[in-house]
């Protein structure tokens, strides 16, 4: 019974070190693996690159698939040992970063059971899933973090903000079509609002150019009305930003669901209400009182 005992403890604790180097950053081991990873995964993502250049293709082909495939195992370690560390496996492989984790290794694998020429455009698009690995550097950048809180706070302005635009391209678009005519390239109401949502958002391909001096004076105060819209949504998401920064959050991350980013007061996850752990760096910007 102690043996049994000594071996479950030791393995929990063995567990908790491995989670502690995976998912936080708080410790010297998690800053290193971190930096590892990232390095790793530049790396991959630089050979994904050059094994679509012919030229390099042809003459490193077999560098590149050894390369290829050490990055591979190394990835599947790592998403591996993810899984053995926090305490609901599954709820990580099915968060988004568990998604893009499986995704960076798949495609690999696949291309072992779809030889054959006949299948060479389906493994040449497993082959460009592999790129998804750049979004594994995502969450190791707290400025990312900092921005998906943001643009997640800012969503219902920008989404309001955006049935406004809606709105007034139809009601512009429609007015062209009614200055203009078809005999001036406005041959329908749905193909003047793509004339005013390119001409709002200042792109202008030049396929449909009003004629009319009253056309061109409307397609001027949509120019100008353009520039100042571009500014609205920056403006939210601005301030948003200038609220998530002057928190004071934790590098905790809790072993269960592997959630980031708690209070500094927090001792249990906002998430799934497990305790954390007592280690943490504190990442602190100037307080500021959202107005």
């Amino acid at each position: 019974m102690r043996n049994h005992n000594q071996a479950s403890t030791s393995g929990k604790s063995l567990r908790d070190k491995t989670y502690k180097i995976i998912f936080e950053s708080d410790t010297p081991a998690g800053k290193s693996f971190d930096e590892a990873l990232i390095i790793t995964i530049i790396l991959s993502v630089i050979v994904v690159m050059l094994d679509s250049v012919a030229a390099v293709k042809a003459s490193h082909g077999e560098l590149l698939h050894t390369l290829e495939w050490g990055f591979t195992i190394l990835f599947t370690i790592e998403y591996f040992l993810r899984l053995a560390s926090i305490g609901r496996p599954i709820k990580y492989a099915t968060s988004f970063f568990g998604i893009v984790d499986l995704m960076a290794i798949i495609p690999t694998y696949l291309s072992l059971f779809l030889p054959g020429g006949q299948y060479l455009i389906v493994i040449r698009v497993l082959r460009l899933l592999r790129v998804f690995r750049v979004l594994k550097l995502v969450k190791y950048l707290s400025e990312a973090d900092l921005l998906m809180k943001a643009l997640r706070a800012s969503r219902q302005k920008i989404t309001i903000f955006l049935f406004a635009v809606l709105n007034l391209v139809v009601i512009l678009g429609s007015l062209m079509y009614v200055i203009e005519g078809a005999e001036h390239g406005f041959t329908s109401i749905p193909r003047s609002i793509y004339w005013a949502i390119i001409t709002l958002t200042t792109v202008g391909y030049g396929d449909i150019v009003p004629q009319t001096p009253l056309g061109q004076g409307l397609a001027s105060f949509i120019m100008i009305l353009g520039y100042g819209m571009i500014a609205v949504p920056t403006g939210i998401v601005t301030a948003e930003i200038t609220y998530a920064s002057g928190r004071k959050v934790t590098g905790k991350a809790c072993s269960k669901c592997s959630t980031e980013g708690h209070d500094l007061d927090a001792e249990f996850c906002k998430h799934c209400g497990e305790r954390l752990s007592n280690s943490s760096v504190i990442y602190t910007e100037t307080s500021l009182i959202r107005s």
